[in-house]
């Protein structure tokens, strides 16, 4: 997610964090009009959900679905960590260990994990990592033993697709299957700065794109293309996998419970910004830069853009947008049906309010979280919040 840091702020952000590509371009503060209203701070602080345990560079939470109180942590250089959910827990397993086979660092690494839906039944998961030599991001699937194993062999891996990374930065990572039970991929635009290849606006390029694939079909091999996904059998060499297209590095995307898809795309030089993704939608980057142009400066054609439900400009030390969740549990009865986000480099966490149609509200919940690198939730809907620099998961708790 790293551009390039202009300023000594930013340099100093990242070397503190350990984790540069969660700091964007610059630092400089953007005037920009706020489109809703902004609430004080929330009545919530963060705690460790699990004080015995750390974790080496958390960058994703999740759980099975299988019935079992398991949850699980990818660790940025190639492993996936196991343990019982309660705050008691005193050790972590290792699940599976790639770490021979990810290229990790800066922006790369191991940076999605997802279960199939039937996983209780099939044992397959799904996971998003880059390679060296050459430098590509690999979607690949392995098989458990049983739903129960404790531990996966590496060697039960199965690739389905890859593709090329022209650069380090920018390679998204989410992964996650959808409400139709299809497998979605976030990846970013190649990476540099200002996206030199345009890839966010060339759809025969799988760069800058959120992807729909099934994993269910043998139609490409290991995969197949949903019926209805709104390229599937164009004559115009547009990669039939794209869902939708013009990001520059979705970091971390998730479904409501009204199945919508949200993206934290973060952003260049002055905007970070909050999508609502829909089927074939544009969302303008290299064009724009959340409702600004970026290239060209002026005069950007936005008529069949899809815009964001809500930016925030660099400035404060915000700089680089983690996205998040839709609450949906029970601990935090205030933030039902809130989306909640976070800022990597200032560690500012929002609830962001949306009526279905626009947002209406954004609450600032917690100032100085840590190093926040994505979300999860567990099998009840509660939400947990990595920490990436202290190697820690969070979990918001109330401070009345």
């Amino acid at each position: 997610m790293l551009g390039k840091a202009i300023s000594t702020l930013c340099f100093s952000m990242a070397a503190t964090a350990g984790f540069s590509f969660l700091v964007s371009m610059a630092c400089q503060p953007a005037e920009k009009e706020a489109t809703v209203v902004q609430s004080g701070s929330a009545a919530v602080q963060v705690v460790n959900a699990y004080p015995n345990l750390s974790f080496s560079q958390p960058v994703e939470y999740t759980h099975a679905n299988d019935g079992s109180n398991r949850v699980f942590v990818v660790e940025q250089a190639g492993r996936i960590r196991v343990f019982d959910n309660t705050e008691s827990a005193q050790s972590a397993g290792t699940y599976l260990d790639i770490r021979s086979k990810v290229a990790s660092g800066g922006e790369m690494g191991l940076l999605g994990l997802a279960f199939h839906p039937n996983f209780r039944q099939n044992g397959y998961f799904y996971v998003n990592y880059t390679k060296s030599n050459p430098r590509e991001t690999v979607i690949s699937r392995f098989k458990a033993s049983s739903a129960n194993a404790s531990q996966v062999d590496a060697g039960s891996e199965v690739v389905l697709l890859t593709f090329p990374q022209p650069y380090s930065n920018h390679n998204g990572g989410k992964i996650l299957f959808g409400p139709d039970g299809h497998l979605y991929i976030a990846t970013g635009d190649g990476g540099s700065g200002g996206d030199p290849q345009n890839n966010g606006q060339t759809r025969n390029t799988l760069l800058g794109k959120i992807l729909r694939i099934d994993v269910n079909s043998t139609e490409k091999g290991n995969y197949g293309i949903p019926a209805d996904n709104p390229f599937k059998g164009n004559r115009d060499g547009v990669r039939e996998e794209i869902y939708a297209y013009g990001l520059r590095n979705p970091w971390r995307i998730s479904f409501d419970n009204q199945g919508r898809l949200w993206a934290g795309d973060v952003g260049q030089n002055e905007l970070e910004e909050i999508d609502i993704i829909e089927k074939g939608g544009n969302y303008g980057w290299r064009l724009t830069e959340g409702r600004d142009c970026y290239n060209p400066k002026n005069n950007c054609d936005q008529g069949n853009l899809v815009g964001p439900v809500w930016q925030y400009p660099h400035e404060n030390g915000n700089v680089s947008v983690t996205g998040g969740v839709v609450y949906r549990g029970k601990a935090q009865p205030d933030l039902q049906n809130k989306y909640i986000y976070a800022d990597y480099a200032s560690g500012r966490v929002w609830a962001l309010t949306y009526n279905g149609t626009k947002a209406t509200d954004n609450q600032v919940l917690v100032n100085r979280a840590g190093t926040i690198s994505a979300f999860g939730e567990d099998a009840n809907g509660e939400m947990y919040l990595l920490d990436h620099g202290s190697g820690r998961v969070l979990k918001l708790a109330s401070t009345r």
